[in-house]
């Protein structure tokens, strides 16, 4: 693949810094949207809450990355911070989608960041792309983050959502907040440890989304998360393992409700996603296992 002009919302955030320094390394121009007056000679404007996006910035792409949101783990999900998590991604979607949409040239991708929460609660069930939307609000929100891109795909643009795991990374995310209560012994599994977790190492995140990009036989959902899920009790035991530190403890359900409110659900609640439809196009995995997840990250 020559080198791309790619436009990338959310390129301040874990995933999104990750992905526009890889492109750069690569020698792709990459455009990145800001919210605010754009400061650099890279960054463009745009104004998701009021559906704006700077024509001028889009023309010429070969692919724009929609990747930005409220964080899911940052606060307490007050009724208006709900608010915020779902307009975030829902109206930022719908503005890229209509703004593609009405381009002359339109780019040949359009990359929607989504999440396996999409799945819900799946116990010990495996799913894979052809599951159906679970319920709850994480759910309800990935099914009107995806649908708000119904504009770009109506325009024959290929439309892929991204729907992402838990990203293990040093820091940032939902790892930035366990490894340093891992690393001071404080870790343990958490409630009863039963509940699977769909993770993937950054730089299989990173990868996989250009895998994207680069691959004109994927759109719709495509699972990014490592090919095993594994129980949060054996993710614990693994970071033990890593880490070199005791993973006695277990966290008791009740006082993860109390210190993550309605986000406790999502992190004690199980989802078995597999990534079949990367593993169909030939994506090969450089962080296969928890292990190697965990030690690229650190």
């Amino acid at each position: 693949m020559g080198r791309m002009r790619i436009a990338v919302t959310g390129s301040t955030g874990l995933i999104g810094s990750a992905l526009v320094r890889s492109l750069r390394e690569d020698g792709h121009e990459v455009v990145r949207f800001v919210r605010r007056a754009p400061a650099a000679g890279d960054e463009a404007r745009w104004d998701p809450a009021r559906g704006h996006v700077d024509p001028e910035a889009l023309a010429g792409c070969d692919a724009v990355v929609g990747l930005a949101g409220a964080g899911i783990g940052d606060h307490r999900w007050t009724a208006a911070y709900k608010k915020e998590i779902r307009d975030s991604r829902v109206l930022g979607t719908a503005a890229l989608a209509r703004a593609v949409a009405a381009l002359d040239e339109p780019p040949r991708v359009f990359v929607v960041g989504s999440a396996v929460g999409y799945y819900g609660d799946t116990g010990d069930r495996v799913v894979d792309e052809g599951a159906p939307a679970g319920t709850g609000f994480l759910p309800s929100v990935c099914v009107e983050w995806e649908a708000a891109a119904a504009p770009a795909r109506k325009a024959g643009i290929r439309t892929a959502f991204a729907r992402t795991g838990l990203v293990v990374a040093g820091e940032g995310g939902a790892w930035g907040r366990m490894f340093p209560l891992f690393k001071a012994g404080l870790g343990g599994r958490l409630g009863d440890g039963r509940q699977y977790w769909s993770y993937i190492s950054l730089r299989d995140e990173v990868a996989a989304l250009r895998h994207i990009i680069d691959t004109p036989s994927l759109e719709g959902p495509v699972n990014l998360t490592a090919p095993e899920p594994l129980t949060n009790r054996e993710v614990t035991a693994a970071m033990g393992r890593v880490l070199r530190r005791p993973t006695l403890l277990p966290v008791p359900a009740v006082a993860l409700r109390i210190a993550l409110g309605e986000l406790s659900s999502d992190v004690l609640g199980s989802q078995r996603a597999r990534p079949k439809r990367l593993l169909e196009s030939g994506f090969e995995f450089r962080d296969p296992g928890i292990e190697d997840a965990l030690r690229a990250a650190l």
